[in-house]
């Protein structure tokens, strides 16, 4: 199973080079941190540092604060359902909206 993210900065309409970005997984009602990386030139994360991601529910936590100062981050809780598909999920940013959906 693989997960990816990308961010792009939609005021700008370029990507989020350099946001951090924290991955955890939900263990009852705690979440338990996995990875933490920063985008790429392209706003992109591909690779998580070797963290294991199998079917559960999990959050990424773009850290936003430089983009934005009325959210100064963005968490995304989402499930994994299939182990065998690729799972991304993309983060469009703007000053005072954001808006994420299951990619491809």
């Amino acid at each position: 199973m693989s997960l990816s993210t990308h961010v792009l900065d939609a005021a700008r309409g370029r990507p989020a080079e350099g946001l951090p970005v924290r991955l955890e997984r939900r263990a009852g009602t705690a979440w338990t941190p996995l990875a933490e990386a920063r985008t790429d030139a392209d706003g992109r994360i591909r690779e998580w540092g070797g963290a294991e991601v199998g079917a559960g529910t999990y959050r990424l936590t773009f850290g936003t604060g430089g983009l934005s100062d009325f959210y100064p981050e963005v968490a995304v809780a989402f499930t994994i359902t299939d182990p065998a598909q690729h799972y991304h999920v993309p983060l469009l940013l703007s000053p005072f909206a954001y808006s994420t959906y299951r990619g491809s």
